[in-house]
């Protein structure tokens, strides 16, 4: 079982569906013909799968979406550093922003050239390149800051179909999700996950995407500057050819994105939590705006959650979307937060509507996306990692450091990857400083990844790879 199985397994079980509390926007979408962008790529077909030869093996620590988990965790066992290292670096065709993974200890990375690569994790050797699409320059969208633009959501592997699944941003401007062979790097499918009523060039794929049974869903915001009409959604796309999309748009006017790094989150029955960004509307009936939701898994709205003072939120670009929904293990818990400098903890069976949370707590502008370690959490607040304690429905604040990233816990260290180029460990119960060296600078939303042996940073050149002891 890979790890992604074991953590979704021991995530908090929800026993009840909740009724609607609100008419949101739900599509079904007949399957688009194949797109085929330069370079060539294979048309959309049924996935084959790879020779036993080609393919990784799997393993206990494979980390097949962001966070390591469906729920979003960014947790997992390992060793607390002795003398920890760089094993390698990788320099790649572009910026990475998304989150690598690890399967069978082969490192996938995507880069803003539209390209995905297999680096051995042992060396960071290229096993393949895919160049799937030519980027969007950025002198051809409305706004936004990046350039070029290509891949920027974290992909998501498929152990059914040996599939890795990449959205690129292509000269048009378009969406397009691939499915990679992890073996050999070869496309099996490829098809426009765009749907009507949408303005690609206004809409950015930024959320991680996250895979449920046979389906990838895929979330969008807008792009940097909240220019043009754009309307927050998500997107369900099945793993093999030819099956319909469907999708939910948030029912607001405009903006309420979907543009939270660590993106939807799962919870177990394949319900999907999701936070919106600020809405056109401050004030009036609420339009699930700056908002947690829930969505059934074929996109339905089943319930929601927004502050007491979404509107104000909203007129102030305060909202909840810069950081995806993290779920609490053992209970039927949520954390949400965002620009507004609020962390709410929700109850999943029933969010609430509107000040509906269990409990919150001031001092947090969140944006990337979190991590739990037990009873605590551990948030990209702008003034650096801060430590929530959870105590049944309550919180209160632990320790905060000056460190400013998206934090990952292997074993009792907190691990963030700031924008100047550090890598910094924390111990998890006191914030103090364990480690600290140099990788290369990253993104404002750089997430590092775990497997097993490794810490993989995203940075601006590649990929750079962490051990934690001493090999000898």
């Amino acid at each position: 079982m890979t790890r992604a199985a074991t953590s979704l397994a021991s995530c908090l079980t929800v026993a009840c569906l909740l009724t609607a509390c609100g008419a949101g926007s739900r599509t079904t979408v007949p399957s688009p013909s194949a797109t085929t962008p330069p370079p060539p790529a294979a048309p959309s077909r049924p996935p084959v799968a790879p020779t036993s030869k080609a393919l990784p093996a799997p393993t206990s620590h494979d980390w097949t979406t962001y966070g390591g988990d469906a729920a979003r965790t960014s947790s997992t066992p390992g060793p607390d550093p002795t003398s920890p290292q760089v094993a390698w670096r990788a320099r790649l065709d572009g910026k990475v922003y998304a989150s690598p993974l690890s399967v069978g200890g082969v490192v996938i990375a995507a880069t803003e050239n539209g390209s995905l690569y297999a680096l051995a994790g042992t060396t960071g050797r290229v096993l393949w390149r895919r160049h799937l699409a030519d980027p969007v320059n950025g002198a051809d969208l409305p706004c936004g800051n990046i350039d070029p633009l290509g891949i920027t959501g974290t992909p998501v592997y498929d152990p059914a179909t040996h599939l890795v699944f990449a959205v690129v941003a292509q000269p048009g401007v378009h969406h397009v999700l691939y499915g990679v062979d992890v073996g050999t790097g070869t496309v099996r499918l490829n098809r426009d996950v765009d749907v009507p009523g949408m303005r690609p060039d206004t809409h950015l794929q930024r959320a991680a995407l996250l895979l449920s049974k046979s389906t990838v869903y895929i979330a969008y915001g807008g792009n940097y500057g909240d220019c043009g009409q754009y309307v927050g959604r998500v997107v369900g796309a099945p793993t093999h050819a030819g099956g319909a999309l469907t999708s939910f748009a948030v029912p607001t006017s405009r903006e309420a994105g979907m543009w939270g790094a660590s993106g939807p989150a799962l919870l177990p029955g394949g319900d999907l939590l999701v936070t919106t960004g600020n809405g056109a509307a401050t004030g009036g009936t609420w339009d699930r705006s700056d908002s947690v939701l829930r969505l059934a898994p074929l996109l339905g709205l089943r319930d929601g959650f927004a502050p007491s003072q979404w509107a104000q939120d909203n007129s102030a670009d305060a909202d909840l979307g810069s950081m995806g929904p993290l779920l609490l293990p053992g209970a039927a818990r949520a954390l949400a937060a965002g620009k507004g400098g609020n962390v709410f903890l929700l109850d999943v069976h029933h969010l609430g509507g509107v000040g509906g949370q269990l409990a919150s707590l001031s001092g947090c502008s969140a944006y990337g996306g979190g991590a739990v370690l037990g009873g605590s959490a551990f948030l990209p607040c702008n003034g650096g990692v801060l430590q929530v304690l959870v105590q049944g429905d309550h919180l209160s604040r632990g320790w905060q450091s000056q460190v400013v990233g998206s934090p990952l816990v292997v074993g009792s260290t907190v691990w963030v990857a700031d924008q100047d180029g550090n890598l910094t460990g924390l111990a998890a119960a006191t914030g103090r400083r364990r480690a600290q060296l140099a990788v290369g600078s990253a993104t404002r939303f750089a997430k590092p990844a775990f497997d097993g042996r490794l810490i993989l940073v995203p940075t601006k050149q590649g990929v750079t790879a962490v051990s934690l002891t001493n090999p000898s």
